[in-house]
């Protein structure tokens, strides 16, 4: 599962910046796989270790700014001929919405099928074991004075 979580990525890596740097930014397709293949390997790697310990939307703001970084960084050394802050920016929010989706596929299919014990999930929302108490405030001097008055 994790070679086609992997894949997944990739494809949809590589389909964004080929859009949005290809068509829109006239960047040839040679740097935009090399940008695509070195956003997913970083990336991933964060989505496997960071992801099940700060849950969907944490680490997809993460990827946003791995993705403007690696983007800008990538299009600076590949010497890139487009406004690379603007277009690493777009890509970088296109990429984010994806990998919320992403997320939730790997959440269900990768992490999900390795906890088989509810108590052991990490997260926010995760924590199966708490519940909400009601009671009323007792007065313990005024039930003793009441029990020695009887």
């Amino acid at each position: 599962m994790y070679i086609k979580s992997f894949l997944i990525k990739l494809i949809m890596n590589t389909a964004v910046l080929g859009i949005i740097l290809g068509i829109f930014y006239a960047v040839n397709f040679r740097d935009v796989f090399i940008t695509s293949v070195v956003l997913t390997i970083i990336g991933y790697v964060g989505d496997v270790f960071i992801l099940p310990r700060v849950g969907n939307t944490l680490a997809a703001m993460g990827d946003f700014f791995l993705a403007t970084a690696v983007i800008w960084v990538t299009g600076n050394t590949l010497e890139m001929p487009i406004a690379i802050e603007t277009a690493s920016f777009i890509s970088a929010l296109t990429l984010m919405i994806g990998e919320l989706y992403l997320h939730r596929f790997m959440e269900g299919h990768i992490f999900e099928a390795q906890i088989t014990n509810p108590k052991h999930k990490r997260g926010y929302y995760q924590q199966t074991n708490l519940q909400t108490e009601f009671a009323e405030e007792v007065d313990l001097d005024k039930i003793s004075k009441e029990g020695k008055s009887e």
